[in-house]
C-alpha cells in the first residue's frame, strides 16, 4: 500500500510530465504513467516525419521512464475522441472565420475528461501532469495559479477545468523553475530527457501548415472560397485572396498585396469572403466580448465591474481591464489601453493577481465609448 494513495500521471515522453511521475513516485505515490494517442500523423497528409506528443518516439521515451522505476505505463488511444471534437472545432472555426486554438480545446475538454475516466477505472484517486501552475483550494472553490517560473507558466491553458476535475489534480511542477526540472533530471541520470527538445507546433499540424491541412480536410474547400476580394476599411477593393479561411487577424507576412505601406489582416467577413486590410493602428481595440465561460476562483462575477489582467493569447504578458459579466455566459472586457490584433475564436483568461478568475472564447471585439 502506497504512502499517498494512487495517482494518474499523464506523460508525453517530455522532461516536464516524466518529472512530474518521477517526483511523485519518489514521494510515495502508486504511480501509474498514461500516453495519449491522440492523432496520426500519416493521415494529415504531412510530408515531415512524425513528432511530438504522439509520436512512438514519445510513447516509448514515457515507457521507459516507468519501466526504470518500476511502475506500470498504458497507452490511451484517444483518436477518435480527440478527432471528433478538436479537429472538427479546428476546421469549423477557420470556416467561421475564426482563429481557433485547438491546444487549450485539448487540454480542457479532452485530455482531462479522457484521463479522469481511466483514472477512475483504475481506482485513481488523483490526476497530475507535468504543467507548470499550481492549484490549492478556498472553502468550496478550487483555484489555479500561475506557476512560480513565469517564463514558463501554463495556467493560460488551463482555464477550462471544471471545479470537479480540478478536486482530483495535482501539478507538482507549479512550485519549481524549469532549471530545476533539468538539474533534477540530470540528477537522477536523465540525460536523454536534458537534451530533448521542445515541440510548440500543433500535433496534428507538425508542419505548421495550418492552410495545407485545411484544403487536404474539407473537401472542395479552395473552390468554395477562392475569388474574394481584399478590402480596405473605407471598402475600397485592393485585390483578390485566396479564401477567407486561409487568414488570421493580425496577418501582415503573405498577403500578396503591395499598397506601399505595410498593412494587416484586421477583419474576416465570411459572409461576403471578403479580408479586411488595415494599417497597424486599426488593429487595435479596446473592448471585447467573451463567452462560453469557465469561471474558476468565484461561481460568478456579479453585476459590478472588477479589475483584472486579462490575456488574450498563450505568450501575451497581459493588460489592465474591467471585466463584468453580463448574462449567465458572457463576459464583458474594458481595456485600460488599447490592444493589438484581438481574434475572435482565441482564449482570453483573466487574472486577480496570480489567481485566475477564468477564461473563455473571444466572441468579437470592438472599441467602447
Amino acid at each position: 500500500m502506497s504512502k499517498h494513495g494512487r495517482i494518474l500521471v499523464a506523460m508525453s515522453g517530455g522532461i516536464d510530465s516524466s518529472l512530474a511521475a518521477v517526483l511523485l513516485h519518489e514521494q510515495g505515490y502508486e504511480v501509474i504513467g498514461m500516453t495519449m494517442k491522440t492523432w496520426d500523423y500519416a493521415a494529415s497528409g504531412g510530408a515531415k516525419k512524425e513528432t511530438g506528443c504522439c509520436s512512438l518516439d514519445s510513447i516509448n521515451d514515457a515507457r521507459h521512464i516507468a519501466t526504470s522505476l518500476g511502475f506500470p505505463h498504458y497507452i490511451l488511444d484517444i483518436r477518435n475522441e480527440f478527432g471528433d471534437y478538436v479537429i472538427d472545432h479546428f476546421t469549423g472555426e477557420y470556416l467561421e472565420g475564426r482563429t481557433p486554438n485547438p491546444c487549450v480545446l485539448c487540454n480542457t475538454h479532452v485530455k482531462w475528461d479522457a484521463l479522469l475516466r481511466r483514472a477512475n477505472n483504475l481506482d485513481c484517486e488523483f490526476l497530475a501532469t507535468g504543467h507548470y501552475a499550481n492549484i490549492r483550494q478556498e472553502q468550496d472553490r478550487h483555484i489555479i495559479s500561475k506557476g512560480v517560473d513565469q517564463l514558463k507558466d501554463q495556467s493560460y491553458v488551463l482555464w477550462g477545468i471544471s471545479q470537479e476535475s480540478l478536486s482530483r489534480t495535482q501539478l507538482p511542477l507549479g512550485h519549481l523553475k524549469k532549471l530545476e526540472i533539468r538539474e533534477m533530471a540530470k540528477e537522477r541520470g536523465f540525460f536523454d530527457l536534458v537534451n530533448k527538445s521542445e515541440s510548440y507546433e500543433i500535433c496534428f499540424v507538425p508542419d505548421n501548415d495550418y492552410r495545407g491541412f485545411l484544403k487536404r480536410r474539407v473537401t472542395g474547400l479552395e473552390e468554395r472560397v477562392a475569388g474574394g476580394n481584399f478590402v480596405l476599411e473605407n471598402g475600397d477593393i485592393v485585390g483578390k485572396h485566396e479564401g477567407y479561411p486561409f487568414y488570421t487577424i493580425g496577418q501582415r507576412k503573405g498577403l500578396g498585396i503591395a499598397l506601399g505601406y505595410p498593412v494587416y489582416v484586421t477583419e474576416i467577413k465570411k459572409e461576403t469572403n471578403e479580408v479586411v486590410l488595415g494599417t497597424e493602428k486599426h488593429l487595435l481595440r479596446n473592448a471585447m466580448h467573451v463567452g462560453k465561460l469557465n469561471l474558476q476562483k468565484y461561481a460568478h462575477l456579479g453585476d459590478a465591474e472588477m479589475d483584472s489582467i486579462t490575456k488574450i493569447r498563450y505568450k501575451d504578458k497581459g493588460m489592465p481591464a474591467k471585466i463584468r459579466q453580463i448574462g449567465e455566459d458572457k463576459i464583458e472586457a474594458v481595456f485600460q489601453d488599447p490592444v493589438s490584433a484581438i481574434a475572435p475564436g482565441q482564449a482570453a483568461v483573466f487574472y486577480e493577481g496570480d489567481d485566475l478568475i477564468g477564461g473563455g472564447w473571444i466572441l468579437k471585439s470592438f472599441n467602447a465609448e
